[in-house]
């Protein structure tokens, strides 16, 4: 038994439209209505057609549904959650794809008190964006951490882990600080530090921009690929995470004042030691399936 007829995913990015390209394929009885303030994509996603009706407002929308994914940057949750606040069906479950949660629960209780809501986050993506950015298979071996709030129905948890595991991926249940600090290490952290060490790469006055691009090596180019991200994703993710990102990022700055004075006494024994830790880090990694072991992380040349 399907968990949900009538889906609505408002806003069509990589992420919005691949949930429902996903629906589509998986599930293809139901019924999936999307959203998009900006007319071009609406227009786009159109075109596209991997929605059965295109609406011409967040209300207009969710009229009929009863699953409602905002696929919006977290900045935006409450004023969309305030669109939708006179058309939400009572029995409808609101849930969300923003990678902090602590601020989004907060926010969407206060524009909808009396709303089911069953938060969660697809640890997918590319550095892509936009409807064409999206696919149906994203988020297949991928986890989907749920972070239901206190009072959650136990019923609304499930049908949620529910409609993620059709669409093929692994489901985790955990408590919204929780993941805000896990999020804060695995993603938020790593991802203000690509974008500022390219940022530093552009700012060095004694290497050109040429020689950034001509010579950058492995590292190199993964950060600029994580800091090809969309910007305004990634800029209220940071003001809605910011105590579990800051926190992250004292601990940081003790490690890399280590790491610096290590490298300053000539102190071997201390890189080698955190050096081989981390490669555990790196086989356990693999071993659960987030990535592989191909020669080169898989580069093609």
């Amino acid at each position: 038994m399907l968990p949900f007829e009538r889906v609505t995913v408002i806003g069509l990015g990589l992420i919005g439209s691949s949930i429902a390209r996903a629906v589509r394929a998986e599930m293809p009885t139901v019924r999936v209505t999307g959203f998009d303030r900006d007319p071009d994509v609406r227009t786009r996603s159109e075109e596209l057609g991997f929605c059965h009706d295109i609406a011409d407002s967040a209300g207009a929308g969710v009229t009929d549904a009863d699953l409602v994914i905002l696929c919006v940057p977290v900045g935006a949750m409450a004023s969309v959650a305030a669109e939708i606040a006179d058309d939400l069906p009572p029995e409808a479950i609101l849930s969300d794809v923003g990678s902090s949660k602590t601020t989004v629960i907060e926010n969407l209780r206060k524009a909808l008190p009396n709303a089911i809501i069953v938060p969660g986050h697809p640890v997918a993506g590319t550095e892509h964006s936009g409807p064409d950015a999206g696919f149906a298979t994203l988020f297949k071996g991928r986890w989907c951490i749920l972070t239901p709030p206190d009072g959650a129905p136990e019923q609304a948890v499930f049908r949620m882990k529910s409609f993620w595991q059709a669409l093929g991926a692994n489901v985790e249940i955990m408590e919204p600080r929780h993941h805000d600090l896990v999020l804060a290490v695995t993603s938020h952290v790593p991802h203000l530090i690509a974008y500022t060490i390219v940022g530093t790469a552009s700012d060095l006055e004694d290497v050109t921009r040429s020689e950034v691009i001509k010579y950058s090596a492995g590292g190199f180019r993964d950060f600029t690929r994580i800091a090809a991200s969309d910007p305004t994703m990634w800029r209220d993710v940071f003001l809605n995470n910011k105590d579990a990102v800051l926190e992250i990022l004292q601990r940081l700055t003790e490690d890399l004042a280590a790491m610096q004075r290590a490298i300053r006494w000539g102190d071997g024994d201390t890189l080698f030691e955190v050096f081989s830790r981390t490669r555990a880090i790196r086989r356990g990694i693999i071993e659960q399936g987030q990535d592989d072991a191909l020669p080169d992380f898989g580069r093609k040349h």
